[in-house]
C-alpha cells in the first residue's frame, strides 16, 4: 500500500484501481447526515438558518479536503475511521466516489453562494438541502451511492469494486421479494393508514393561555412598507408554507 499527502484513495497491490474503505465512508456520511438533519429542522420548524449556514461551511471544507487534498484528512472521515476502527475494512473503488463527492461539492458551493454570502431564503434552499440529506441518507443507511450510479452513465468502463459486490452481482443472484413479504408489507401500510386516520380524526386542541385569551390586545397596525415586505409569495401559498414563510421572515 502506498500513501502520500495529495492522493485520492489508497493504492493496494491486490486492486487495479485506488480504493477507499466503504465502512469509513458510510460512517462519515452518517455523521454528516446527523448534523445536516439538525440544521435542516432548525430552519424548517423555527426559522433559524444560522445552524444551516455553519453546516454549509463545515460541509464545504470537509469536501474540499476530500477532493483536492486527501480523503484521509477530511474531518468526517477521520472520525468515521475511528468509529469503525475495530471492523474489517471493505474496499471499494475510489474513482466513482470522487465523482459522487464532486456532486456534493457543487451543491455545497451553491448553498455557500445562496445562504452564506447572499442570505437567500426560499424554496431553492430547501430543495438543495433535501437533495443533500437524501444522498447522505442513502449512503449511510443502505450503502447506496447515488452519485456512483450516475458515474456509470459518463464512464464507459463503469464503476469497479462496488459496495457488497453489486457491480459484479448477476440479476439472478439478487434476493427477490416473496409474495408473503409483499402481503405483509401491504397489511402494514393499511394498518398504518387506519391508525393515522384514527389519531387525526380526533383533532389536535390548540392551547391558548387564559391571560392571552381574556386580555388579548389588538395587534398594532403595520406601515405599508412592512405590509408589502410581509406579503406571502404565491410559491409559499402553493406549498402550504404560508405560516412558516411568515415565521422565517419575522412577519406576524
Amino acid at each position: 500500500m502506498t500513501t502520500s499527502i495529495f492522493q485520492f484513495g489508497q493504492r493496494r497491490p491486490e486492486y487495479g484501481v485506488p480504493v477507499l474503505n466503504e465502512r469509513t465512508v458510510r460512517a462519515a456520511a452518517g455523521i454528516l447526515f446527523f448534523f445536516a438533519f439538525i440544521a435542516f429542522m432548525n430552519a424548517w420548524l423555527i426559522g433559524n438558518y444560522q445552524p444551516t449556514r455553519v453546516f454549509v461551511l463545515v460541509f464545504l471544507a470537509d469536501f474540499t479536503l476530500r477532493l483536492f487534498v486527501n480523503p484521509r484528512y477530511a474531518p468526517s472521515l477521520i472520525i468515521g475511521q475511528w468509529v469503525v476502527r475495530k471492523q474489517q475494512a471493505e474496499y471499494v473503488g475510489a474513482p466513482q466516489k470522487r465523482f459522487a463527492w464532486a456532486i456534493g461539492f457543487v451543491l455545497a458551493l451553491a448553498m455557500l453562494y445562496l445562504m452564506v454570502i447572499h442570505q437567500v431564503i426560499g424554496p431553492i434552499n430547501m430543495i438543495v438541502c433535501s437533495i443533500c440529506l437524501l444522498l447522505l441518507f442513502f449512503e449511510a443507511a443502505f450503502g447506496i451511492c447515488v452519485g456512483c450510479k450516475v458515474y456509470n452513465a459518463f464512464n464507459k468502463e463503469g464503476a469497479q469494486l462496488c459496495p457488497g459486490g453489486s457491480c459484479a452481482l448477476a440479476p439472478e443472484q439478487r434476493p427477490r421479494t416473496s409474495l408473503a413479504q409483499i402481503i405483509i408489507l401491504m397489511l402494514f401500510f393499511v394498518l398504518l393508514g387506519t391508525v393515522w386516520q384514527s389519531v387525526y380524526r380526533t383533532g389536535t386542541p390548540r392551547l391558548i393561555p387564559v391571560a392571552q385569551a381574556v386580555n388579548a390586545a389588538p395587534a398594532p397596525a403595520l406601515d405599508p412598507a412592512e405590509q408589502e415586505r410581509c406579503k406571502v409569495p404565491e410559491f409559499a401559498k402553493a406549498l402550504g408554507h404560508e405560516e412558516k414563510w411568515k415565521l422565517h421572515n419575522n412577519c406576524r
